[in-house]
């Protein structure tokens, strides 16, 4: 009996199941960066921050802020039911990105064409600017040139604080702390002056129930900060996805709904915002 044809046969079958295995495992990677065509459903990881209030900040087992809210609606505009929100630090982001821990990053991510080396952006969806939060009573401190001999706070290694000492104000007393939170305390506390960073970060915090109608950002800001969202470089398809849903969020009313809610009363700069997003297509 001549068994070489049906074990032939046996082993083709074999090596098309075979094949057929790993087609499917190879497309499926709805989590992490992956392949856009892949936002049908399913479940996304993406990057936020966990410690800034009124954008991102890990609230127990919740999450919330306008990082957030955005970051949700784009993700359900993707198609994704399921939603993964992991910590992306600052020094992390790239790296985060490039390795597949996360698909998108929101989290006050200013495009930069440094960055752009390494990733691409969608967006931006939020253009923010350097501003200052002062006690609400406070009349004398105006812009960052009205802050020579007063105490100015950022945090450490940022270049916030000593970008108004080099270009404004020669005189300021920097302070820095580890944290924004330990400025914001030490500003409601009366021992120092003002803090500094982008402006809808202060607003987050200005609008936290301990400090509503306590402290108050001026609303001049002195740069031009966008926020983009984060994504593997050269993924122009996913790009074009996001910034469509942006554009819907903005044109249905539910990114200026969602950023009154997070930031209260904050005065946004209008001549930028809301933005156009056509990053990244």
């Amino acid at each position: 009996m001549n068994l070489r044809k049906p074990l032939s046969a046996l082993g083709a079958v074999a090596l098309g199941m075979s094949l057929l295995t790993g087609c499917v495992a190879g497309s499926s990677s709805s989590n992490g960066s992956g392949d856009s065509s892949s936002s049908t459903g399913g479940s996304v990881t993406i990057g936020i921050k966990f410690d800034q209030p009124g954008l991102g900040l890990k609230d127990g087992t919740t999450y919330k802020g306008f990082d957030v809210d955005v970051a949700r609606y784009v993700a359900k505009e993707l198609g994704y039911t399921d939603v993964k929100f992991v910590e992306t630090p600052s020094a992390q982001r790239e790296t985060m990105i490039q390795s597949g821990q996360v698909k998108m990053i929101f989290a006050t991510y200013s495009i930069t064409d440094a960055r752009k080396e390494k990733v691409s952006f969608a967006g931006p969806y939020f253009v923010a600017g350097q501003d200052l939060l002062v006690r609400s009573g406070t009349t004398d401190i105006t812009g960052p040139d009205s802050l020579n001999g007063k105490k100015l706070c950022s945090v450490t290694g940022s270049t916030s604080a000593q970008k108004v000492k080099d270009k404004f104000a020669n005189k300021v007393d920097l302070q820095e702390y580890d944290t924004y939170s330990k400025c914001v305390a030490a500003l409601a506390a009366g021992t120092i002056d003002a803090v500094t960073t982008d402006d809808i970060i202060l607003a987050g915090f200005a609008n936290q129930s301990q400090y509503q109608g306590k402290l108050k950002v001026v609303g001049k800001p002195f740069t031009t900060e966008r926020y983009g969202v984060g994504i593997k470089k050269g993924d122009t398809a996913l790009a074009t996805k996001i910034n469509a849903a942006i554009t819907k969020m903005i044109s249905d009313g539910t990114w200026e709904k969602d950023l009154k809610a997070d930031a209260g009363d904050f005065s946004y700069n209008k001549e930028n915002n809301p933005p156009k997003a056509t990053e990244g297509q």
